[in-house]
């Protein structure tokens, strides 16, 4: 089972990464996060499905933060790529996306990255916030 989702801003994100490790009904597969010039994408996918509660409060977080998201065929073909072992930089290079995380979340890189695009632009736009 897998969702995608966009959200406005990195703490947003940041939000959605510390929930999923807090909720003991979710048992995460992997977790992969894309910069793009206007939001966030994440695609969440389970190792197993959800309980109805457990999907429905899940569900319920997701979109109280983000919205639901399609990815375009590009991003899709970018995540096939991920999914049968390339690596995020080989496909950032080739889909010319900004592949934040790919895994098992860890919010430190995403502070990282927030951090250095920051620092090379000098300010901080609002969906880096």
């Amino acid at each position: 089972m897998q969702y995608f989702y966009c959200f406005a801003n990195a703490s947003l994100t940041l939000r959605i990464i510390h929930y999923l490790f807090k909720q003991p009904g979710i048992r995460l597969a992997c977790v992969t996060v894309i910069y793009l010039v206007d939001c966030w994408v994440m695609r969440i996918q389970l190792e197993t499905p959800l309980e109805p509660v457990t999907r429905l409060d899940f569900e319920a977080f997701l979109k109280e933060n983000g919205l639901p998201y399609q990815p375009s065929f590009h991003e899709s073909m970018a995540l096939k790529r991920l999914d049968i072992g390339g690596s995020p930089t080989e496909v950032m290079n080739r889909y010319h996306l900004v592949i934040v995380s790919h895994g098992i979340p860890q919010p430190e890189e995403l502070e990282a990255f927030r951090q250095r695009f920051i620092e090379g632009l000098g300010y901080c736009p609002q969906n880096l916030a």
